[in-house]
């Protein structure tokens, strides 16, 4: 809820928003002031059953280049980046350099 307060998204900059579970992770655009949400990836639509049961910082990099291919279809460029109260560690720091890297904007 803390984080929520300082953490929203518009229309013009939706909010990044990522969870992270045990097998996987899920990013997600959100319009706050609609509450749409515009685009979303995640690393179980490319799960197949020879994959790690846990999520590498090598999928999580994948994924970032997915979400940022997603949201630039529905012409988002500049988000605002949600951690949802995950640690800003190896996984989610490579899915977010590679987010910036395929072209979106914290």
């Amino acid at each position: 809820m803390r984080l929520r307060q300082r953490v929203t998204g518009t229309a013009a900059r939706p909010r990044m928003s990522v969870y992270v579970s045990n097998r996987h992770v899920y990013v997600q655009f959100i319009d706050d002031e609609a509450q749409r949400t515009l685009a979303a990836a995640s690393t179980l639509a490319a799960a197949d059953g020879a994959a790690d049961p846990k999520v590498s910082v090598e999928a999580a990099k994948r994924l970032g280049e997915a979400a940022a291919g997603a949201a630039r279809e529905k012409g988002i460029r500049r988000v605002v980046f949600d951690r949802g109260g995950f640690r800003f560690g190896s996984r989610l720091r490579a899915l977010a350099d590679a987010a910036r890297a395929a072209g979106l904007e914290f």
